[in-house]
């Protein structure tokens, strides 16, 4: 059984998010958090808490060896954009894109039953 933790709405780029994103994929739970808590990144650290919270969430749903289960999903999807001007010389003015990500991480047991 998978267990599945999102945090939508995360006010960062996902483009910052994503390269951790597909460092921890496919790699044990326990692992990837090890390898997000050394990262100084703000992006690495949203990620680590979402992956705690699918950790938890397959701990409160009874699952046995949480630390061994397999992130199968690790991805990270564009949210909607604030959108702001930016006033330039001349009476221009630029476009200022203030992002947002959705943070998506499933996990599962090694062999897909539990």
């Amino acid at each position: 059984m998978a267990f599945e933790a999102t945090h939508r709405f995360a006010r960062i780029s996902a483009s910052k998010v994503r390269p951790f994103a597909q460092l921890i994929r496919g790699r044990e739970a326990r692992v990837g958090l090890d390898l997000l808590k050394y990262v100084p990144n703000r992006g690495a650290a949203m990620l680590r808490k979402v992956l705690s919270s699918a950790m938890a969430n397959a701990e409160d749903r009874g699952a046995r060896d949480v630390d061994k289960m397999l992130i199968k999903i690790s991805k990270v999807d564009e949210g909607p954009m604030f959108k702001r001007l930016h006033a330039r010389a001349r009476g221009m003015a630029y476009l200022i894109r203030r992002r947002f990500a959705h943070i998506h991480v499933t996990i599962d047991a090694v062999g897909g039953e539990e």
